[in-house]
């Protein structure tokens, strides 16, 4: 892997209506962070879903800015999994590392946000994040790190205990009818392998963590029993969360949800 590249750090699921997901979220046994409101010049919001070393995050437009112009374009098509972050331990050197691998990465920019915590209190969650080129998204994932200064803020105990049972992300999975390169092209953009597993083109993204997995839509429907309609071509399809509470598949805002009971 790319120096100072840790591992899947969270997943982005962009929807339209930040409460509304939410509700449908909180619907499949989820706890839902507060909703939090990002820097002014970033114009969005979210909700997240924490576990144990990751988390998800409902990602929504507050106000139309410059620096949201790549979310409302997707979101103008669908909704669902929009982009994956790495963990970084050194944002600023891993722009550097990429750069001198001839990768146009950009940043680190650093932005923070409130976060209501449920005691009642306030806390304020400090990021800096690198971006590979915008151009360079696998399978149409955009992918990002991000360095986190208080993961004390982001990552509540109160908020880790999960109704339903999901402990972590197992895998991201991507819809492409070219897995193949799709999966070649994120691991030379990250250092890491490909392998092959139950037809998906896995790419691993660090010891501990969830892979970022590449097939034709019709091989991840097939997964969780969904219509292979319900999913887009190329692009973001679902998640497969490790539960220690047996519960069946599901969609929600676009995303494939597939449930693997794991040990506790």
């Amino acid at each position: 892997m790319i120096p100072t590249i840790l591992g899947l750090d969270h997943a982005v699921i962009a929807v339209r209506d930040l409460d509304a997901a939410a509700a449908e979220w909180a619907a499949l046994g989820f706890r839902l962070s507060p909703r939090g409101t990002h820097s002014e010049h970033m114009g969005s919001g979210n909700y997240t879903m924490m576990f144990g070393e990751d988390y998800l995050e409902l990602l929504g437009v507050l106000a139309e800015r410059p620096h949201n112009g790549p979310l409302r374009a997707f979101l103008a098509k669908r909704e669902g999994l929009e982009r994956c972050a790495y963990t970084t331990s050194n944002a600023a050197a891993g722009v550097a590392a990429l750069q001198s691998r001839g990768i146009a990465a950009t940043g680190p920019v650093h932005f923070g946000r409130p976060v209501p915590l449920p005691d009642g209190g306030m806390a304020e969650a400090r990021f800096s994040v690198m971006h590979w080129p915008a151009t360079e998204a696998p399978g149409s994932l955009r992918i990002f790190a991000c360095q986190h200064h208080t993961r004390e803020a982001v990552w509540v105990p109160q908020l880790q205990a999960q109704p339903n049972g999901v402990t972590r992300i197992l895998r991201a999975l991507v819809a492409s009818n070219f897995p193949n390169k799709a999966a070649e092209h994120l691991a030379r953009l990250t250092e890491s392998t490909v392998r092959l597993e139950e037809g998906i083109r896995l790419v691993p993204t660090g010891p501990g963590r969830a892979g970022i997995g590449f097939a034709p839509r019709e091989t991840i429907a097939a997964l969780g029993g969904f219509n292979p309609e319900l999913l887009p071509e190329e692009g973001g399809a679902g998640l497969v969360l490790g539960t220690t509470i047996p519960r069946a598949p599901a969609m929600a805002t676009g995303c494939a949800l597939i449930f693997q009971e794991i040990t506790p």
